[in-house]
Order: structure tokens, then C-alpha cells, then sequence
């Protein structure tokens, strides 16, 4: 991973392959990674496929009315990605990771826009820590040692909402700016329920926005959220074990949100 102290940074032969020309600006957000020069955003790529196929569904999207996205900008032959980079316009608008209702309503809209699409192979095949975590998090690979986590897991009962291609990391990539609606950046793909991106949000935040205990319990109408907020919890903790990022300090931030999970009712 790139830490944000040594970004990399594009020339201005990539600005120019997007049509832009304009001084260049490192935005904040992004790990530090992402870049302005005019009405063109660009950021670095993982993977090439993921990234085309996010541009190419992206464009194929009818304008919505209850939330926004910066479009994809191709670069002078046509492609997604050029040496790397993937661009996209630039559009207005700051995070606030306290708005958590807002949030969720717009990641649900955005759920409902590509509810049609097949799931795509890279999902199956990505090994990233993050995927690892969500395979771990739905029973699908061998559970990290840590007690809050056994805690968690023996608590998941079955869950028969249909899976679809969803927006994994929502809370701090929903801009808001005045007169506009909310716009979903930086699409992080998963193939699980549409709630489950809300639960992740809501866990987010409880964690490491003050988001109150007691908010756990407003399920924005998402059916089986007991259950989701307890794999969404499990994803975000084993994550962080996975990258080698748990210590007690992630633990203390971590536990109380499991006991109110856990106390919930069904």
C-alpha cells in the first residue's frame, strides 16, 4: 500500500491524455492518491478489469435524481485506463461521515440503480485483504483468533436477501454540497445483500464517528439488520487483522459496538 507521505503522482502527459492541462492539486481523501487539474480527477489503478468495468457500468447509468457521480472520462483513444490511471470529472462537494441517515439513503438508491448487473469475475478472484475479510466475514474462510469476533459469529443466523453487486465502503465516500444531491465516489464492488453496504456505513461510524450505540438500532427499513451489522462488523474487524493493523486501541474501539450489536434484538 502507498502511505499518503509518498503519493504517487501523475505527469502531466496523463492530464493530458484525459484533456486536461490545468495545474496540478492533491486532494484530500483518496489515501492520498487522487488528483485534480481542472474538471479532471485521476487516480491510480489496482486492478486494470475492475476499473474499466466500474467506468464502463458507470456510463451506462440514466441520470438519477437522489444522488449523483462524478462521471468517467476516457482518455484521447478511448480507453478506461491510460499507464495506470483511471479519470473522472470533477465534481463539488465534502464528506461528512456524521450524516449517517443521508448516507445510507443514498447508497440504497445507488444499490437500486445497478441491482440488474451480473456479477463480475473479479470479485471471485480478488485476494486482497478487503475481499479476504468479506469471504471471512459470510463464512467462507477460516475465522482470525479474537474473542469479539467468536462472539459475533455465533450469533449469525441465515440470510435470504438476494445478493447483487454493491458499494462496499460508503461513509466517507458520499459528498455533499449545497443544491446538489448526494454524489458516491471511489465504488468499492462486493457481490453481497444491498444492506450490507448500509450496515458497513453504520459500523463505520460507530466505531470512529461518535455515531451512537442506540443508532444501531434504526434499521432504515433494510430487513435482516441485525444480521448484517454483525458481518459488517466482522468484515471491518478482520480487516484490520488481516492487514495487520489490531491492537488494543482498534479493540477498544471495536468492542462496545459488538456488545450493542450483539444486544440487539432480532
Amino acid at each position: 500500500m502507498v502511505g499518503t507521505n509518498s503519493p504517487i503522482v501523475p505527469t502531466r502527459a496523463v492530464f493530458g491524455a484525459f484533456g486536461a492541462s490545468e495545474t496540478r492539486e492533491r486532494l484530500v481523501g483518496g489515501r492520498g492518491l487522487t488528483w485534480r487539474s481542472g474538471h479532471v480527477v485521476v487516480r491510480p489503478v489496482g486492478d486494470p478489469e475492475e476499473a474499466a468495468w466500474k467506468s464502463q457500468v458507470l456510463t451506462e447509468i440514466d441520470s438519477p435524481e437522489d444522488f449523483t457521480f462524478p462521471r468517467p472520462i476516457p482518455d484521447v483513444g478511448g480507453n478506461w485506463v491510460h499507464k495506470g490511471w483511471q479519470a473522472f470529472e470533477w465534481i463539488p462537494g465534502v464528506a461528512d461521515e456524521t450524516r449517517v441517515g443521508d448516507i445510507v439513503r443514498a447508497g440504497e438508491a445507488f444499490h437500486r440503480a445497478i441491482a440488474g448487473l451480473a456479477r463480475p469475475v473479479f470479485i471471485a478472484e480478488s485476494n486482497d485483504p478487503w475481499s479476504m475479510a468479506d469471504r471471512i466475514a459470510w463464512g467462507d474462510a477460516t475465522l482470525p483468533a479474537d474473542e469479539d469476533l467468536e462472539l459475533l459469529v455465533a450469533e449469525y443466523r441465515a440470510i435470504n436477501t438476494p445478493s447483487q453487486v454493491i458499494h462496499g465502503d460508503l461513509l466517507g465516500n458520499v459528498l455533499f454540497a449545497d443544491g446538489r444531491p448526494p454524489a458516491i465516489i471511489d465504488w468499492a464492488p462486493y457481490w453481497r445483500p444491498p444492506g450490507f453496504g448500509a450496515a458497513i456505513a453504520v459500523v463505520d461510524a460507530a466505531c470512529w464517528h461518535g455515531y451512537s450505540l442506540d443508532g444501531l438500532a434504526n434499521h432504515h427499513g433494510i430487513p435482516q439488520w441485525r444480521q448484517l451489522l454483525l458481518r459488517a462488523l466482522v468484515f471491518r474487524m478482520t480487516t484490520l487483522h488481516l492487514l495487520g493493523n489490531w491492537d488494543s486501541g482498534k479493540a477498544d474501539r471495536h468492542s462496545p459496538v459488538a456488545a450493542g450489536i450483539v444486544a440487539l434484538t432480532q
